[in-house]
């Protein structure tokens, strides 16, 4: 018999394929356009099928009015956002988003419990127990509670560093690793417990000590290995969806969760192999501090050089490699660099881009920068497909990047960056470096390429100075 519940369910079973085509269109640049309609596509059916079982449950008409408000501001506040948002601002955006998404799964957690374990002769309490399946539930309750409050304030810490709000320097408490181990080991005794013996008491303890292991896993990263954390988040974000989905029985949300959790994780493996990260440290929280601060050496005068110059250069060149970064989002250079690719190629100079894989503070952020500006997808080329270009390459322009083009990554063992994968951008002919000043970079840690015999500084606003270059060209 065909009903509205099973309507549902079949909506449910679309919107989770067009998310699986989603992804699979994000995946490349090309069907980047198309994954977005899909996963819009995804949301919308989800979210109608949701509001149609809702009604057809004999919802009160007061909590059929906060839905359907909730759902309105929601979008109001989304559209807005995506209006006014810069690419710059991408980054702390997202993290904020997955802050949202780790307090909904400690709300439903929290909402199961009082429902069920908190009524222990409730109907539902009553169904479960004689199925043996109440343990089950509150299992799902702690892990779900405990997930979705570590997503919580680890994303806000990673939105309050990304924004500036607070420093971006790693927070070194002693014994930092013991506490996280320790947090870890208390939540799975007082889940046994909880399974055993369901109180309010323990949800209580559990969602604190969540809430501050969150806290303390991402304070305790660097500002530099922000873009693998927002990775992580978003893997962790994932999960508390899916624990949702179980509370929930919602066969939707637990597929959505699921995709969204293993795609980040998936991710944050490949940008720790790209930054020679453990994985294991990484969702530990506090990875890559074990060297110690930046060194104060001195590596003597940097040379520094006019627009006029740089154009030189680039006139009488047989190839360029352009090597973004966050300066180049922050200057919002990317359309004017654009121009300077094509007219570079005109004149028959070979442009390509090294993007390095965790530049600007984003996965995939200087990739989208430069697609918004119609870079042609075939001269931008990963770190492993450039890097053995550049000592046969006569002009590379670093274009606000600081940290993943610094030799000492690969010179000097004392280095935080040490043995982290770089754009050995210094082996080329000439390098250009575009920055605002000679401050060291989001890591905190000075650049031995600005003080390079082949490298030269060009000072101020990098979108200026790209055009300045364009006008001398």
């Amino acid at each position: 018999m065909f009903t509205v519940a099973t309507a549902a369910q079949s909506a449910y079973i679309v919107a989770a394929l067009l998310f699986i085509l989603a992804l699979a269109g994000l995946s490349k640049h090309e069907t980047a356009k198309a994954g977005n309609t899909f996963g819009i596509a995804g949301m919308a059916v989800a979210l109608a099928a949701t509001v149609v079982l809702a009604v057809d449950s004999d919802i009160e008409p007061l909590g059929l009015g906060l839905l359907v408000g909730a759902t309105a501001i929601g979008a109001a506040i989304g559209l807005w956002r995506a209006r006014v948002v810069e690419m710059t601002g991408m980054p702390e955006l997202i993290a904020l988003l997955h802050s949202f998404v780790g307090l909904a799964a400690v709300l439903v957690g929290w909402n199961g419990f009082l429902h069920v374990e908190n009524h222990l002769q409730g109907d539902a309490a009553v169904e479960l127990r004689a199925a043996d399946l109440l343990g089950i539930h509150s299992a799902e309750v702690f892990i779900g509670v405990f997930i979705g409050a570590v997503t919580f304030t680890g994303s806000v810490v990673a939105f309050l560093k990304l924004s500036a709000r607070i420093r971006s320097n790693p927070l070194m408490l002693p014994g930092k690793n013991i506490l996280n181990l320790g947090a870890l080991a208390v939540f799975v005794a007082l889940t046994v417990w909880f399974v055993v013996e369901p109180q309010l008491w323990l949800l209580i303890v559990v969602t604190a000590l969540a809430l501050l292991l969150g806290w303390h896993l991402v304070a305790s990263i660097g500002g530099g290995d922000m873009p693998v954390v927002v990775s992580m988040l978003n893997s962790y974000s994932g999960w508390a969806a899916a624990a949702s989905g179980f509370l929930l029985e919602n066969d939707l949300l637990i597929i959505t969760g699921a995709l969204v959790g293993s795609s980040g994780a998936y991710l944050s493996y490949i940008m720790c192999k790209a930054m020679n990260r453990s994985f294991i440290s990484v969702i530990a929280g506090g990875f890559g501090i074990e060297a110690g601060p930046g060194s104060d050496k001195d590596y003597g005068e940097h040379r520094e050089i006019t627009a006029e110059g740089v154009a030189e250069l680039l006139s009488g060149a047989d190839s360029v490699v352009i090597t973004p970064g966050y300066g180049m989002a922050v200057a919002q250079a990317q359309y004017g660099v654009a121009e300077l690719t094509r007219k570079l190629r005109d004149k028959g100079v070979d442009v390509r881009f090294g993007i390095h894989p965790v530049a600007g503070r984003l996965p995939g952020h200087m990739n989208v920068l430069l697609a918004e500006a119609k870079v042609p997808y075939d001269i931008v080329l990963e770190m492993d497909e450039i890097n053995d270009d550049f000592a046969n390459t006569t002009v590379v322009l670093v274009i606000g990047a600081n940290d993943t083009v610094n030799p000492a990554a690969a010179d000097d063992q004392d280095s935080p960056l040490s043995g982290m994968p770089v754009l050995t951008v210094w082996e080329a002919d000439n390098v250009v470096v575009f920055k605002r000043s000679m401050a060291s970079g989001y890591a905190g840690v000075q650049n031995p390429l600005f003080f390079r015999d082949n490298s030269a500084m060009l000072f101020g606003d990098a979108k200026d100075r790209v055009e300045d270059i364009l006008q001398a060209l």
